[in-house]
């Protein structure tokens, strides 16, 4: 497609953008021997309504640390695994539009982070840098347990057993309850270890904790996740 501006000597040649595959949907999700899987149907038709019964697919997996599930789009096709190839792969029934392209590689993510979640689990660190600033982890003490309880008389077995006690310069220690399917140690003073199967609800947490004390750019303190790095600053002199 061209045109030609008006008073402009030269024609200017105006191209569409070419629609390329996902580069992260089209690789193949290897399943480990560990984990059982139930596929929903492989194909649907893509325009059939989100709300309908049949547009309602599940990817479900089932692992030695748990089970997780992941909802999958009428737009999205999966090849389940062989014997020669125990592997899954997706595709979608037309690349060439824009939000089946991305949720080409938005379902491929999710059913790894699944199929990783429940076969080996995901760790992050939180690192605490600052003088005197150090976390351990204690059990609720049973007076709060008991109120929670009879807030949420149906959830006993989902609530929190243990929280983060955290010192980070204020005038009181931050209490963090820690979410009954994250597990959490503290192998050093400074240093959180978090453990789970859902890498969104761990990234989640690390951010709750984070917040109270974010890293600042002058003297590079506060609350680091994972590999997180923070540029410094420099102090202007009076």
């Amino acid at each position: 497609m061209s045109f030609q501006r008006s008073g402009s000597k030269a024609a200017r040649s105006l191209h569409t953008s070419i629609a390329r595959n996902s580069h992260i949907g089209k690789v193949p999700i290897a399943i480990p021997p560990s984990v059982t899987l139930t596929l929903p149907p492989s194909s649907i038709p893509p325009n059939l309504p989100a709300t309908s019964l049949q547009a309602q697919r599940t990817f479900t997996v089932t692992g030695p640390l748990g089970s997780a599930s992941v909802p999958i789009s009428p737009s999205v096709i999966l090849a389940p695994p062989s014997a020669s190839a125990p592997a899954i792969t997706i595709s979608v029934h037309d690349p060439t539009v824009k939000a089946q392209r991305s949720i080409w590689g938005l379902t491929r993510t999710l059913i790894n982070n699944a199929v990783t979640g429940v076969s080996s689990g995901f760790n992050l660190e939180v690192r605490l840098v600052g003088v005197g600033y150090r976390a351990a982890v204690e059990p609720i003490p049973p007076v709060f347990l008991e109120l929670a309880k009879q807030q949420n008389p149906d959830s006993t077995s989902s609530l929190p057993q243990e929280r983060l006690n955290i010192k980070l310069g204020f005038a009181h220690p931050v209490l963090i309850d820690i979410p009954p399917d994250i597990k959490t140690t503290v192998p050093a003073p400074t240093k959180i270890i978090l453990n789970g199967t859902d890498k969104q609800k761990l990234g989640q947490f690390a951010a709750k904790i984070r917040q109270w004390r974010r890293p600042e750019p002058y003297r590079g303190k506060g609350i680091f996740v994972g590999d997180e790095t923070i540029k410094l600053k420099e102090i202007k002199k009076k």
